[in-house]
């Protein structure tokens, strides 16, 4: 059982994270040169994530007692692309070049041989940390950590089906996967402020991002007007009524494939991904609002259609920042510091090749989220670089749940090995 936090109605809940994303954007829009320079050095979006951690940590409101984060991805978030990606450039996407897939398969491979090297390195001075055997073998549990860092939700189910890591000991790799996923995306999250800085260091070229930006913010421009209460109805309307398509379409896929693909309904097996809803979900609403994007509805953007999209995934950052328990880093440090080291592997491998291909430090984080954090948080840290760039997270995130499962099964084998050693 959970301790109950002080306030666990999710009606109170809901109130007090839009109530810290009301003082974070007043403080930064603020002429105070105190707010100014903190803002300069810290973007809004890692502190918009930072203070429900800190008041999580607290035991002032908890995930455990909370739907709100259920609500944000399962609605906000479909919603939330729907928009994004209404005035897609999806030629100017293609034209950013090959380094944005390099990257995500250089975060995949970072995963895949950082689990056994974090193994190896470990048991040489904890090997009770990485041992065990039969179905509390570590590197049993360690494999659900692939298969979300690579893939997402499904791809953990899939691995933990699979290697049957004992339902005892499962929750103290959440924990991990929950800890070191959420420090990995707060330090991206600053380094999106430094990106300037980052890039001259990388010896990037980001000319065909900026061209992809400026592409974007010139037709919202030339489309620019006041929204009437009309504009504003109708852009929640494709919004909400394409969350709805969304799921009625993810719901009757996954029926129709676990009822007459044994591939997909068995929970341990390669294509098990395509019986997670929440795939097809994510997979629909962006479909959706490219579709849109090649009708008169692209139109909108310059209602502010990004913009409303934008507050829904504050909305999101906000609940996955609930989900982080600050007291709960040292609670397991052995399995901990077997994350820690894992992550500094992919990190370590991302920051060697971008520097080697010149890459731009947003294929670098985007590339690593549309691993580590899935569907979820990849558009997060992709419309905080710029709104017209949340659809390269979501198409890579997407890729993502597709190597998941295979990827992981790569990386357990060899973490086995490791164990063994």
């Amino acid at each position: 059982m959970h301790t109950k936090p002080f306030f666990s109605s999710d009606k109170i809940v809901f109130g007090i994270l839009m109530l810290i994303l009301g003082f974070v954007f007043y403080t930064e829009s603020s002429k105070n040169s105190g707010w100014k320079k903190f803002y300069k050095y810290v973007p809004a979006l890692l502190i918009c994530y930072l203070l429900p951690a800190v008041l999580s940590s607290l035991g002032i409101i908890s995930d455990k007692y909370s739907e709100t984060y259920m609500i944000a991805s399962r609605f906000l978030l479909p919603a939330a692309l729907i928009l994004m990606t209404l005035s897609i450039d999806l030629k100017g996407i293609f034209n950013l070049g090959p380094k944005a897939l390099i990257m995500f398969f250089t975060g995949t491979v970072g995963i895949i041989i950082g689990g056994p090297l974090a193994i190896l390195l470990i048991s040489v001075v904890s090997p009770e940390t990485v041992g065990g055997v039969g179905p509390e073998a570590v590197w049993r549990g360690l494999s659900t950590l692939a298969g979300s860092w690579i893939g997402g939700g499904a791809n953990q189910a899939a691995m933990y089906e699979i290697y049957e890591y004992s339902p005892d000991k499962y929750g103290a790799m959440v924990l991990v996967d929950i800890v070191v996923a959420n420090l990995w995306m707060a330090i991206l999250l600053l380094g999106i402020g430094k990106t300037e800085k980052i890039d001259k260091w990388l010896k990037a070229d980001s000319s065909a991002i900026e061209r992809l930006k400026e592409t974007v913010s010139s037709f919202a421009d030339k489309i620019k007007r006041n929204p009437s209460l009309t504009d504003l109805m109708i852009i929640l309307a494709i919004a909400f009524g394409g969350v709805s398509l969304a799921h009625y379409g993810a719901n009757n896929i996954t029926d129709f494939l676990t009822s007459n693909f044994d591939a997909v309904k068995n929970k341990d097996g390669s294509l098990s991904f395509l019986s997670s809803s929440f795939f097809w979900m994510i997979t629909i609403a962006t479909a959706f609002g490219i579709g849109l994007s090649y009708t008169k509805a692209k139109n909108y953007e310059g209602a502010g259609a990004s913009k409303i999209g934008s507050i829904f995934i504050y909305v999101l950052v906000a609940s996955i920042g609930m989900k982080m328990d600050l007291g709960k880093v040292l609670e397991n440090p052995g399995l901990i510091a077997v994350g820690l080291v894992w992550m500094a592997f992919h990190a370590a491998l991302l920051i060697l090749v971008a520097k080697l291909i010149r890459a731009p430090f947003f294929f670098l984080a985007v590339g690593s989220q549309a691993n580590v954090g899935g569907a979820a948080s990849a558009p997060i840290v992709a419309s905080a670089f710029h709104p017209s760039l949340t659809s390269v997270g979501v198409l890579l995130a997407v890729f993502g749940y597709v190597v998941g499962t295979y990827g992981a099964i790569l990386c357990t084998i060899l973490m086995k090995i490791a164990s063994q050693v």
